[in-house]
């Protein structure tokens, strides 16, 4: 970024002010700063994740958001195999609605572990890969899946990629 010129950097962004507006290039130093984002996989605990400034340069911060993707994509696998509706429920109109508030949520939380990843820190990814496949083995398996022979379907079809 040393090399670029001012009208360079305006063309990535109409909206940086001229380069006479800046004063003693304390601005482009935080422009600078503010356009760093890793478009690789990066392994570290630097990171930002989804909101601004979270989780901090705190490593124990850090721990804290990995245990929020995880436990984010569980509960996505558990909102993808559960039964909330039981069978033979009287009112259609309420069990309809049920299900579209269970489908909204659980693709909103989808949508947020997707979020996560794309700060393309390893360990965000490592944990939201290992959170699905965690709250599928307790959820979608076979394991808890058949109760005394019995198949239990879920109130939501499955997800699709």
């Amino acid at each position: 970024m040393e090399g670029m010129d001012h009208a360079h950097i305006r063309g990535m962004n109409a909206s940086l002010p001229s380069s006479s507006s800046m004063n003693n290039g304390t601005m482009m130093h935080g422009m600078r700063h503010k356009m760093m984002m890793h478009m690789t996989f990066f392994w570290g605990s630097n990171a930002t994740i989804l909101f601004p400034g979270w989780p901090g340069t705190r490593p124990g911060m850090y721990v804290v958001a990995l245990v929020f993707v995880f436990v984010l994509a569980v509960i996505v696998e558990w909102l993808s195999h559960c039964r909330l509706i039981k069978p033979g429920s009287t009112s259609q109109v309420g069990a309809s609605l049920v299900q579209t508030l269970l489908h909204a949520v659980r693709i909103g939380l989808a949508y947020m572990v997707m979020l996560a990843i794309m700060s393309f820190n390893v360990g965000v990814f490592l944990v939201a890969v290992a959170g699905h496949a965690v709250g599928f083995l307790v959820f979608g398996s076979r394991l808890v899946k058949e109760e005394e022979g019995v198949k239990v379907a879920s109130d939501l079809p499955p997800m699709s990629c």
